[in-house]
């Protein structure tokens, strides 16, 4: 309840905190929206959207905004016909099926609207240059996972228990940027270290106020399990209330796609491979060549004899949970930056995540990193065979296919019981 409690409570002060500088909101809460934009030209300013009711009645018209965007108030719960107007389209830009798309809005919710747009970059000059594309959008992809998921292994190594209200952090830190950023008016990169101390505080009260006093009074692991997925739930739809169901961007310009010859990518997307690839490579350092870190590998290998050596174990576990939370809250960040802001990203992520980290042994950190990578890059590439909906199938039976192959995952240790 303590945890519960406070979290509320930090939640309603950054609410609370940015409310005076914002209009009061009124009239209807249900919305559709979306943004029009293709890897190589970047937002779509100018283009005509028209929400009309399943029954043809026109709600509204709006244009595009020079990030492409464009919303639409509805005036209640229901389905919603939004159609585009393909003769604003650039000549580089065509749609990629129907100029229509039907959609359901439920009370309270703001629904994002997808429509397919084609500018020639997909399937460009043969398979091959698709293939080198989506390699490359799996490898951003994967250490984005290895971000969050390097955190869930620590945890797991140094605690045992397998913590299914990390998907949960990795929402908080989006979430908590989102409303320094777009409440507050902040930057996006203080924002991110906002929501990065954020997410540490939120790991280090879960081990002060929830799991250090269960470990003392002996809870078994399968008990703990249970219990952080009751968290997971709770501080799932506590989020929900808070924030609502609505899908936000981040206030970030978009940026038009750069061409590097096989692939594009937007600066976006090469900022946060760039600032993953920093912090893992930093986090490798720390747990290779600082005290911190070898002591956690220490209690990962073996606790007890961690702590007849002296180690302060507790103190370690607590480090553990700060970096792991702030690691998912940067992961989250990341993410929120490609896919918007929504409730539930985290538990959408977390799956992959578990993958990730069996794939490449649970409780290493390195087995983490390699797991997420293969993982991500194998959802990406999955797409040139199987639908792009289904993707994340393609992770769990590669997660299957390899744990019938080598149990103890790609650099894991084989136990032996008896």
């Amino acid at each position: 309840m303590f945890l519960v409690a406070l979290f509320t409570a930090g939640i309603a002060a950054l609410g609370a905190g940015t409310a005076s500088a914002q209009p009061e909101e009124t009239g209807p809460t249900e919305q559709v929206l979306g943004t029009l934009q293709t890897s190589r030209s970047g937002p779509i300013e100018g283009v005509q959207v028209t929400v009309t009711t399943a029954d043809g009645d026109e709600v509204d018209e709006v244009e595009t905004d020079e990030e492409g965007r464009w919303a639409v108030e509805v005036p209640g719960p229901g389905q919603y016909v939004v159609t585009i107007d393909a003769d604003d389209l650039p000549d580089t830009v065509e749609l990629a099926g129907e100029d229509n798309r039907t959609v359901t809005v439920d009370e309270g919710r703001r629904q994002a609207v997808i429509i397919g747009l084609e500018d020639g970059s997909r399937g460009s000059g043969g398979g091959t240059v698709r293939a080198v594309q989506l390699l490359v959008d799996g490898i951003r992809f994967g250490l984005l996972i290895a971000m969050a998921a390097v955190g869930l292994s620590l945890i797991f190594g140094t605690t045992g228990l397998t913590n299914f209200a990390h998907g949960e952090l990795v929402t908080i830190g989006a979430i908590a940027a989102w409303y320094v950023n777009v409440q507050g008016g902040v930057s996006l990169i203080p924002a991110t270290i906002i929501a990065m101390v954020v997410g540490a505080a939120v790991g280090a009260i879960s081990e002060l106020g929830l799991w250090r006093p269960l470990r003392r009074r002996g809870t078994g692991l399968v008990a703990a399990l249970v219990i952080s997925i009751g968290l997971s739930l709770l501080l799932r739809y506590l989020i929900q209330i808070v924030y609502g169901g609505r899908s936000s961007p981040y206030d970030f310009p978009t940026g038009r796609a750069v061409d590097y010859g096989l692939f594009t990518l937007t600066n976006r997307s090469l900022a946060s491979i760039i600032i993953s690839i920093v912090v893992l490579v930093l986090v490798a350092v720390m747990l290779q060549r600082t005290k911190i870190g070898k002591a956690m590998r220490a209690v990962s290998d073996n606790r007890d004899l961690a702590a007849s050596s002296g180690i302060d174990v507790n103190r370690v576990i607590l480090v553990v949970w700060m970096m792991g939370g702030a690691l998912a809250a940067l992961g989250g960040v990341l993410l929120g930056l490609s896919d918007q802001v929504q409730w539930d990203m985290g538990f959408r992520l977390l799956l992959l995540m578990f993958a990730g980290v069996t794939l490449g042994g649970l409780g290493t950190a390195y087995g983490a990193l390699v797991g997420s990578l293969i993982v991500g890059v194998f959802v990406q590439m999955s797409t040139l065979v199987i639908p792009n909906d289904v993707k994340y199938v393609g992770g769990l039976l590669l997660l299957i296919v390899i744990l019938v192959i080598r149990p103890q995952g790609i650099l894991g240790s084989r136990a032996r019981i008896g």
